[in-house]
């Protein structure tokens, strides 16, 4: 059942506009920009002035007038020039916070309509490790596929696979190169075929022979040899397989493991629209599509090379024909590096063009880097790229250090341990991504990101943990119905009333930071409100079970939302 505090208030408001003759595609509040004045405010009065040709302050007294006599309302202002303020009565607010606490999903909202999105946020290579690069894409694609869900939408997550370039050429040459042939190539495990990788970069890079016969292995590949095939075959499932082991670690899913090659035969397809379209010119070579350049220049999207391969824009806008085809998609969200959004630029542009998605929406969520303490892309201590197993490995080491030792009597295993540290590293990872703007790029803070004070993952778990034990030091009280006795119960019930606001602003805006920022402030109002408002020693009974019903909430909130987030919440945290 959806039961969100703004949705009743703004029934109340409409009631009140039709009843004065006003438009009430204006009866809207907003959370009020003076807390001290007052809990929401309206502004429709300056709007409604140039449709009613009258004084906004004189609108706004007669929807005053109206609102006054709703037994809800504890106070009703005007100010400025036509501002007006809402203040609710305590046993209003408590009752919403009632009804949340039995709803399962806190009163949240579902579309009405829901759509069905396509998000492509891994994009690993064969036979390359994980790096830090990577964390970004599938930390913040995977939490907005959970907003997505959650807020009722049909998601469908792709990890979209680099397995069918040049690179593939390129390790096939050098095991020929090194062996003779392929016929050992079924042996050599993940980290082997990484350093024939690493190999063949450096020999491509110094010999143009070399260069020559990788992309030479490549269009056979690409036109069915089946030597290569079997080869490429086995590369990509230990290429996926090790791909799979970082994601599980990270707690990152995805529905569907395609990749390039799963869309090679769609390339034709794309050509031949753009050829019947008019729109495919032969160039030096190359086959390509002219983009319109009014606005600014652009580039033309290369469909075919002069060696007659297909491009990653051609591949991309084949995947967009497939994603619409088959998946039925009504958007399509893409989370990569926003040094990447003029390709994005010329490939959703093509595609319109080319009329293959029509009416479907395609977006490019850009996202900075994760840098180091010198402000650049974070990189190992020898300088090289910071691969991500590494990194995972320093963060347990980190969240390692402020934990106790495994003690057997204590009922503390190594395995529980080894679990705990895990969740806490994972988290910290997360939450120190997520509470930064996509946008951004943010420095990775080593020495803190993982300590149980400030704006961390950690903090939050703890917070979540604390409830956990407040629960059990209680647990002669029944939860009951709300009271609000004080501020700093108010500042939580208001807090708590946001829940459905701060879910839609996040999907909305395709950002994860509005959730984490609400969490953490959650999380602070919590730890003022305990500190001032004691259970065990409460008042009454009924205030106790009164505090303990906001503890449980916000215990449950917190851990919808870090959930939302990527992030697990363990029931008890321990400190060395």
């Amino acid at each position: 059942m959806s039961y969100v505090l703004e949705e009743i208030i703004n029934q109340k408001l409409k009631t009140v506009f039709l009843a004065l003759n006003l438009d009430d595609k204006y009866a809207v509040i907003k959370i009020s920009d003076r807390p001290d004045l007052s809990d929401f405010q309206c502004n429709a009065a300056l709007a409604l002035a140039k449709i009613e040709k009258k004084n906004p302050r004189q609108i706004a007294e007669c929807i005053a007038q109206q609102l006054r006599k709703d037994n809800d309302f504890d106070k009703i202002s005007v100010d400025g020039p036509g501002f007006l303020n809402i203040t609710l009565k305590n046993e209003f607010l408590a009752s919403v916070l009632d009804k949340m606490a039995e709803d399962q999903r806190f009163g949240c909202a579902k579309f009405a309509k829901p759509k069905t999105i396509v998000l492509d946020y891994g994009g690993p290579n064969v036979a390359k490790e994980m790096h830090v690069g990577h964390l970004r894409s599938a930390v913040i694609g995977e939490s907005m596929r959970r907003i997505e869900d959650f807020v009722g939408n049909k998601t469908i997550s792709d990890v979209h696979f680099g397995d069918w370039g040049t690179p593939i050429g390129m390790i096939l040459a050098e095991v020929i190169a090194q062996d003779g042939d392929l016929s050992k190539i079924k042996t050599y495990n993940i980290a082997e075929i990484t350093r024939f990788y690493k190999q063949a970069n450096i020999r491509c890079k110094e010999d143009e022979t070399a260069k020559e016969t990788a992309r030479q292995i490549t269009a056979k590949l690409q036109e069915g040899d089946e030597i290569y095939r079997m080869a490429w075959k086995h590369i990509r499932q230990i290429s996926v397989d090790a791909v799979k082991e970082n994601y599980k670690e990270l707690g990152v899913h995805f529905d569907l493991w395609l990749g390039e090659s799963d869309a090679h035969n769609t390339c034709f397809e794309i050509k031949k629209i753009a050829q019947d379209k008019g729109l495919l010119e032969y160039d030096d070579g190359a086959y390509i599509i002219r983009l319109d350049e009014e606005n600014k220049p652009k580039p033309p999207v290369i469909i075919e090379k002069s060696d007659g391969g297909f491009t990653y824009q051609a591949t991309d806008l084949a995947t967009i024909k497939m994603r619409v085809d088959d998946l039925k998609a009504d958007e399509i969200i893409y989370f990569v590096d926003k040094r990447q959004s003029l390709h994005f630029e010329q490939v959703f542009e093509a595609a319109e063009k080319l009329g293959i998605a029509p009416n479907v929406k395609l977006k490019h969520i850009g996202f900075g880097t994760v840098n180091g303490a010198d402000g650049k892309p974070f990189k190992t201590r020898d300088g090289g790229v910071m691969n991500l197993n590494d990194m995972i490995k320093m963060s347990k080491a980190k969240v390692a250090e402020s934990m106790p030792k495994a003690d057997e009597s204590k009922g503390i295993t190594q395995d529980y341990l080894d679990n705990l540290i895990s969740q806490v590293a994972v988290g910290a990872i997360k939450f120190q991504d997520l509470k930064n703007n996509i946008a951004s790029g943010y420095v990775f803070e080593v020495d803190d990101f993982a300590d149980f004070d400030g704006k961390t993952g950690p903090y939050i778990q703890y917070a979540v943990a604390r409830i956990n034990s407040i629960m059990n030091k209680n647990q002669e009280i029944t939860p009951g119905n709300i009271i609000i006795t004080n501020s700093e119960e108010r500042n939580m019930a208001l807090k708590l009333t946001q829940l459905n606001n701060i879910v839609f602003r996040a999907e909305a805006e395709c950002e994860p930071s509005i959730v984490s920022d609400y969490v953490y402030n959650l999380a602070q109002l919590f730890s003022c409100f305990y500190n001032t408002s004691p259970i065990k020693n409460a008042q009454s009974p009924d205030i106790a079970a009164s505090r303990l019903s906001i503890a449980l909430l916000t215990r449950n909130v917190l851990i919808k939302m870090l959930n939302l987030l990527g992030i697990e919440a363990p029931n008890v945290m321990l400190k060395a």
